[in-house]
C-alpha cells in the first residue's frame, strides 16, 4: 500500500529510524521534532502511522489526543523508548493506557554490525508492517461502509436520496440554518392522478414517469437544493438559504416546468403530468427534527389538491411559515 509515516523525535532518533525502515514497501515520510510540532501535521495530513520517541516531552499526551478524536483514532501509533529504563513493564502499561498501539524498547546501538541492530531492525519493521496492515484493513472497512451507506440512503428507481436520507439530513440542515440565522424552506410535491397512470399504462410506465420527473427536478433546482423521494409518487425538496416568498416562487416554477412539457416515456407515448406542491418555511417554534415543518408542507400539499391540483400553496400571512 502507499502509506504515510510521521516520525516524531530528535534528529538522531529520526536518522536512526529512517535507516531501519527504508527497506520497507513504498511509503512517504514526514518528520516533526516534537509532539507539539507534530499536532498540526497530523490534523492536516492524517498519516497512517506514527513513530514517536517516547522520551520526548508530551509524547504520551500526543497518543492520548489522537485516540480522543474519532477522525484520527484509526492512526496507528508506536512509541519507541530510547531510554534504558528498568521499569519497562510499568512504562509499557502506561503507554498503552494513553493510546499507543505498540511500545518498543529502543536501546542505543553504536555499531551497525551489532547483532542487536539487525534484531531491532527486524522487530521495528515487523511492527510497522503490522500497523500498516491494520490501517489498510480500517480503510477497506470504511470504503465498504461508505458504499453500504450510499445504497441505504439512495432510492434505486429514481437515484434520488430516499426518505431515510431525508430524515437524517433535515435535522442537520435545520441546525445549520439556526446556527447561521438564515432561512430554510421545504417543498413537498405529489404527482397528480398517478394511480391513473399505473392503472392505464401499467407500473413499468409509472416507474418510467417517476424516473423522468426525478431527472427534471434535479436539472431544474439550484445546486444547493436537495430533492428526496419521500415515498411512492411523493417528493420533498429542501431549499437552503430560502425564505417563504422565494420558496413559493420556486415551487410555482417547478409546477410550470413539469406541466408545460410532456414526458416522453416511450417513442409512442408522451404523458402530460402535473404536480401539486406544498411549501413551508422554518419557524422559531418548529422542532429540531423538522416534523412540524414537514407537517405544514404536507397540509399545504393537500390544500393544493383540494383547490384543483397543478398548483403550489405556500406560507400564508397568518402563520408566516
Amino acid at each position: 500500500m502507499n502509506a504515510s509515516i510521521l516520525l516524531v523525535g530528535s534528529d538522531d532518533f529520526r536518522f536512526l529510524l529512517l535507516n531501519l525502515i527504508r527497506d520497507l514497501a513504498t511509503f512517504t515520510v514526514e518528520v516533526a521534532s516534537s509532539p507539539f510540532e507534530a499536532i498540526p501535521l497530523i490534523q492536516a495530513q492524517q498519516p497512517d502511522l506514527l513513530l514517536i520517541q517516547a522520551s520526548q516531552l508530551d509524547s504520551f499526551n500526543l497518543c492520548r489526543q489522537i485516540k480522543a478524536q474519532n477522525r484520527l483514532a484509526w492512526i496507528y501509533s508506536i512509541l519507541l523508548d530510547d531510554y534504558a529504563l528498568t521499569e519497562n513493564i510499568e512504562r509499557t502499561a502506561e503507554a498503552l493506557e494513553e493510546g499507543a498501539d505498540a511500545y518498543l524498547r529502543f536501546p542505543q546501538i553504536e555499531e551497525a554490525d551489532d547483532p542487536k541492530h539487525w534484531m531491532l531492525k527486524r522487530l521495528l519493521q515487523a511492527h510497522v508492517q503490522a500497523g500498516l496492515r491494520r490501517v489498510e484493513n480500517h480503510r477497506d472497512l470504511m470504503r465498504k461502509n461508505d458504499v453500504l451507506s450510499a445504497i441505504a440512503l439512495s432510492d434505486p428507481l429514481t437515484e434520488l436520496n430516499n426518505r431515510r436520507a431525508f430524515e437524517w439530513e433535515l435535522p442537520r440542515q435545520i441546525q445549520n440554518s439556526r446556527n447561521r440565522s438564515v432561512p430554510i424552506s421545504l417543498i413537498m410535491l405529489d404527482i397528480d392522478f398517478f394511480k391513473r397512470i399505473n392503472d392505464t399504462y401499467g407500473h413499468l410506465v409509472g416507474d418510467a414517469a417517476l424516473r423522468l420527473l426525478s431527472a427534471r427536478l434535479r436539472h431544474n433546482l439550484r445546486f444547493y437544493d436537495t430533492p428526496f423521494r419521500y415515498g411512492g409518487e411523493e417528493f420533498v425538496v429542501t431549499l437552503s438559504d430560502t425564505g417563504c416568498d422565494d420558496a413559493l416562487m420556486i415551487a410555482r416554477r417547478l409546477c410550470q416546468l413539469i406541466s408545460d412539457q410532456p414526458f416522453a416515456v416511450t417513442d409512442n407515448l408522451d404523458l402530460k403530468i402535473t404536480i401539486s406542491v406544498g411549501v413551508a418555511t422554518l419557524r422559531p417554534d418548529d422542532d429540531s427534527k423538522g416534523i412540524s415543518l414537514l407537517q405544514r408542507a404536507d397540509q399545504r400539499l393537500l390544500q393544493a389538491k383540494v383547490d384543483g391540483r397543478n398548483r403550489a400553496i405556500g406560507c400564508g400571512s397568518r402563520d408566516g411559515g
